[in-house]
């Protein structure tokens, strides 16, 4: 089974989305905004979700770790959650 690893920070909206990716191309640290500004209780992790299998999360959020490169920050994802900044840390075949 595939699995990965991936953190990410929820926040209400795009634009809030694009201010953190600018930030992180300015070289701030993933972990540190997400303790900041990230609604979800991950966020006192630095936005880890840990390990998780295909269909354990929203299907807009699982397309994005599933298929988006290893090692990179995307997004703004929308899910009913709001949007996200997804960085895949890890994945298996």
């Amino acid at each position: 089974m595939t699995t990965a690893s991936a953190r990410h920070i929820l926040v209400d909206t795009e634009a809030q989305c694009q201010d953190l990716i600018s930030q992180i191309q300015d070289g701030a640290d993933f972990g540190e905004l997400a303790k900041k500004h990230s609604k979800c209780p991950s966020g006192a992790r630095g936005g880890d979700l840990g390990s998780f299998g295909r269909g354990r999360m929203v299907p807009e959020f699982d397309k994005v770790v599933f298929s988006g490169e290893v090692g990179k920050v995307h997004g703004p994802v929308k899910t009913q959650f709001g949007y996200h900044l997804v960085e895949v840390t890890m994945r298996t075949d």
